[in-house]
């Protein structure tokens, strides 16, 4: 009995964790247009908001114009600064999955293509993006 309660609550806790994830489809440039991209939202243990970007058909950053050496992932929250969250590393199919934490939980998350994956500001053109509201 008491494991068939423990299967029981697992589930659903589970059923719980899943429900509790909203998807938010990225919006693509139109320098990349057969990007597809969207960003999965939830919580973790310590209330502060956990992502996960998936990625398919951006386009090879040395193809741009002006060319690229990589992609930058951002977060913004409203009215703050732009914060490099770090490189979006493709794989040779051009498909990419990034996740991070942050605390915030109203704020934009782009992602720009970049020359220097160190710099402290988006400085080059920004090719995805989308908007995380509360949930």
């Amino acid at each position: 009995m008491r494991k068939l309660y423990a299967i029981c609550l697992t589930v659903a806790l589970l059923c719980t964790i899943a429900y509790a994830a909203k998807k938010y489809p990225m919006t693509a440039a139109s320098i990349v247009p057969g990007a597809r991209a969207s960003v999965e939202v939830s919580k973790d243990s310590n209330g502060n908001t956990k992502l996960k970007m998936t990625v398919q058909h951006l386009a090879n950053p040395a193809n741009l114009t002006p060319p690229s050496t990589g992609y930058v992932v951002w977060l913004r929250e409203r009215n703050g600064d732009s914060e490099n969250q770090g490189q979006l590393r493709m794989n040779k199919n051009l498909e990419a999955t990034f996740e991070t934490v942050t605390p915030y939980k109203n704020f934009e998350i782009f992602v720009t293509a970049e020359s220097d994956f160190t710099t402290k500001g988006p400085i080059g053109s920004q090719v995805l993006t989308a908007t995380v509201q509360p949930q």
